[in-house]
């Protein structure tokens, strides 16, 4: 038997550990597909008014400031938690009034406060808004974020 590596050999290794990590790649994909789509995601509520909501939030840019799962910008608080946050699994209506308000008495004019601006959102795209926020906050994020002070 010979000692040497030959080209062959190197060949041989190169073609099998590229064909072996390709299938482990895909199997992989495909887990993490059918995680998300039967676990993770909460169809059973995913209605039109959360629909609506995401493209209130997707038009009026919120995530330029906000974090929405840790993706986004962090100049303003995280908001995959915001309706934990407000008391939304004890207290649905309060937190839904108290999100409302919030959105409305803005920008506080808090000297040395980052202030979010007022985007004169409807009734119904607020409720909207909060709807989709309230859908996120189901999401199984596997512990992230880390703590629920946003």
């Amino acid at each position: 038997m010979s000692e040497r590596f030959t080209k062959s050999a190197a060949r041989n290794i190169f073609y099998g550990g590229t064909a072996f990590f390709l299938l482990l790649f895909i199997a992989l994909s495909i887990h993490t597909h059918l995680y998300i789509v039967n676990s993770s995601t909460d169809q059973a509520t995913l209605t039109p008014s959360v629909a609506q909501g995401k493209q209130v939030w997707e038009h009026n840019a919120c995530i330029n400031c906000h974090s929405l799962l840790g993706e986004g910008a962090y100049f303003a608080p995280e908001l995959g938690n915001v309706w934990v946050r407000y008391g939304g699994r004890e207290h649905p209506e309060g937190a839904r009034m108290g999100l409302k308000a919030w959105m409305r008495a803005q920008p506080t004019g808090v000297p040395g406060r980052r202030q979010m601006p007022q985007f004169n959102l409807s009734e119904q795209e607020l409720d909207n808004l909060i709807d989709f926020l309230e859908w996120v906050s189901r999401i199984d994020t596997q512990g992230w974020p880390p703590n629920t002070a946003g």
